[in-house]
């Protein structure tokens, strides 16, 4: 799979999304980056930390939030977007959206990536957009309903008539991977339950992007932890998801969840012979 200027190999390897949220409403840290000032500055900090890709959010997709119109998302995403393309302009970008006029100027505009939440279930221009451009996509689980009948069945069933609208928009599965959507459409022991079998998403033999950064089931079972404290849980399920096959970490924490991969990787490498 090709992001820009990386390569992400589907082996051994790990590769760390750093999450950029130009919101003001976003749960974790609504208003810190939705101006261009500290947007870039963080960016900076997420780069040094050692983030593969930057995923920018112009709209906040947390459990009840207000939807805004494409005009407004498309206004506070390009001019941060753009800045932060003129800085670096050899970096692997990701843009965190589900509509296809935002996702057409954010490629126009530089983006690599587009990370689209409904996997192209929301907009029916999303597939054709990302085909026209040749863009990197990552296809998420999500469903407007939880009413499932097999968990792990339905999620895949979801994924692979995803996957079909990719194909049938003639997007290379080269350059697709997939996400379980944890904490989308999943209530908490849904989202366990996920995490524990994720290896099944192996099957599709495509790179895995699991985000599970800070996000409300955490919160939940650490006893009302603040999100901004979630960040050594957040690490501890990166881990469960390396072992698992996932390669892809969207983050808030860049740092902590590198180190905790670095150590699990090495485990997993490990060989041992007596001489």
């Amino acid at each position: 799979m090709q992001i820009g200027p990386l390569t992400v190999k589907n082996d051994a390897d790990f590769y760390v999304m750093g999450v950029l949220n130009i919101t003001p409403d976003s749960f974790s840290d609504g208003g810190s980056y939705d101006s261009i000032a500290p947007a870039l500055e963080h960016c900076e900090f997420l780069l040094a930390e050692g983030a593969d890709i930057i995923d920018i959010g112009a709209e906040s997709t947390r459990p009840g939030h207000e939807q805004i119109s494409t005009e407004e998302e498309i206004a506070r995403l390009l001019p941060i977007l753009n800045t932060i393309r003129a800085a670096y302009p050899n970096i692997a970008i990701s843009v965190d959206c589900y509509r296809a006029e935002t996702a057409r100027l954010a490629l126009e505009a530089g983006a690599d990536m587009i990370n689209d939440i409904w996997g192209l279930t929301y907009d029916g221009e999303m597939a054709g957009v990302v085909a026209e451009y040749g863009a990197a996509l990552c296809i998420m689980h999500n469903r407007r309903d939880m009413n499932y009948k097999n968990l792990i069945g339905d999620l895949k069933d979801d994924l692979s008539s995803m996957l079909k609208l990719a194909e049938k928009a003639g997007i290379a599965r080269s350059q697709i991977c997939i996400d379980p959507g944890i904490g989308f459409a999943k209530r908490i022991e849904e989202n366990l339950y996920v995490l524990r079998h994720l290896e099944e998403l192996r099957d599709f033999e495509l790179p895995v992007l699991l985000g599970t950064s800070r996000k409300g089931f955490l919160g939940l079972l650490l006893d009302g932890v603040p999100a901004k404290e979630r960040d050594v849980a957040t690490a501890a399920t990166s881990v469960i998801g390396y072992e698992k096959g996932c390669r892809i970490f969207r983050v808030h924490d860049v740092r902590k969840t590198k180190e905790a991969l670095t150590i699990a990787q090495a485990v997993a490498e490990a060989e041992y012979g007596l001489r």
